[in-house]
């Protein structure tokens, strides 16, 4: 078990830290990155994935209808600088002081495509006046050598954040979820992601079935170790007309707790290097797809939840973090010499 012993205040925090927040959260990157407010605008370039067309699986995630993520597979699709157009004059609304945005390729596997036409959809995004960086949701078994390649090349002229659905670590939470890949592709795309000039970000799911607390927070040492740049933590929740709703109604599967979930998700976040930015810490679905649980609906009431909790402990993300790496480095170099 590797030693809890905290970071103290003299650690060598960044400016969140600073800042009085207890976690490093992606609006707080975003600025201090670009220097003023920057949203995600979603965009939808029709890809599929390789666990729906069957090139390794059929019927997709377990959990998946592309409709519930992704406000752009909800509307009729334009060609890539009308749905930007579409999306912002929808979001002045709420972000009316917001003039610069990213372009999310969001729904499906995002680099699933040939590289001439992945070139050709990211220019398109890059070329709106307000967009200012791209943002591409894919899975770690789709970026082979040419994709990377073509990532490294738009991120040396523009900030580009890939996230990968890693989702866990654990191969047999994998196989139910029927993801098509197990963890060493994760390991495969890190270790040709990084040194890149992209950042790259990881997706964890937390309450999976058959998953322990520990087998969550082995998911977090996991993400420590890998040190990518940042995380999106959700629950496991369910939309209509997925395999994981004929599972709830069964009774085959429960769904994490609210509670339950705040806790974990602060345990989660203090074995996080403080350097990682957390860019979520809950996911929902519109009402009309989802079935529950019903309080990850209330994304500020989870918010407030999680907050409370960092502040009920005095903790913060990374309070463990260089206790558990340094544990971890040492397992790894005994087994290197035994």
């Amino acid at each position: 078990m590797p030693s809890t012993k905290p970071l103290t205040s003299t650690d060598n925090f960044p400016d969140w830290r600073q800042s009085g927040l207890r976690y490093y959260s992606y609006r707080f990157r975003l600025r201090e990155l670009f220097g003023h407010r920057v949203q995600k605008v979603s965009l939808d370039a029709g890809f599929t994935c390789p666990n729906v067309d069957g090139t390794v699986a059929k019927g997709g995630c377990t959990f998946c209808d592309n409709r519930s993520f992704s406000p752009s597979r909800r509307l009729p699709r334009a060609d890539i600088r009308g749905q930007i157009d579409q999306s912002l004059a929808r979001m002045k609304v709420r972000y009316a002081d917001c003039e610069h945005f990213l372009a999310y390729f969001q729904p499906a596997t995002n680099t699933y495509a040939p590289v001439d036409r992945l070139r050709d959809l990211y220019e398109q995004a890059l070329e709106h006046p307000q967009v200012v960086g791209l943002a591409i949701g894919t899975r770690p078994d789709c970026v082979p050598e040419e994709v990377i390649a073509l990532l490294n090349e738009f991120g040396e002229r523009s900030y580009v954040s890939v996230e990968y659905g890693m989702q866990t670590i654990h191969d047999r939470s994998l196989d139910w979820m029927n993801r098509g890949c197990h963890h060493d592709a994760m390991l495969d795309a890190m270790r040709r992601s990084q040194d890149r000039r992209f950042e790259i970000s990881a997706h964890a799911i937390l309450g999976l079935p058959g998953e322990s607390h520990d087998d969550m927070l082995a998911t977090a040492r996991e993400l420590a170790r890998l040190n990518v740049d940042g995380v999106k933590l959700h629950n496991l929740y369910c939309v209509k007309n997925t395999k994981l709703a004929d599972q709830l109604a069964t009774g085959e599967v429960t769904l994490m707790g609210q509670d339950d979930y705040v806790r974990t998700v602060v345990d989660f976040m203090e074995l996080l290097p403080p350097t990682m930015v957390i860019e979520r810490i809950s996911g929902d679905a519109p009402p009309d797809y989802f079935i529950g649980p019903e309080w990850c609906l209330n994304k500020g009431a989870v918010k407030r939840e999680i907050d409370a909790e960092f502040e009920r402990r005095d903790t913060w993300q990374g309070k463990f973090c260089s206790s558990t790496l340094r544990a971890e480095d040492s397992a790894s170099r005994e087994q290197e010499t035994s």
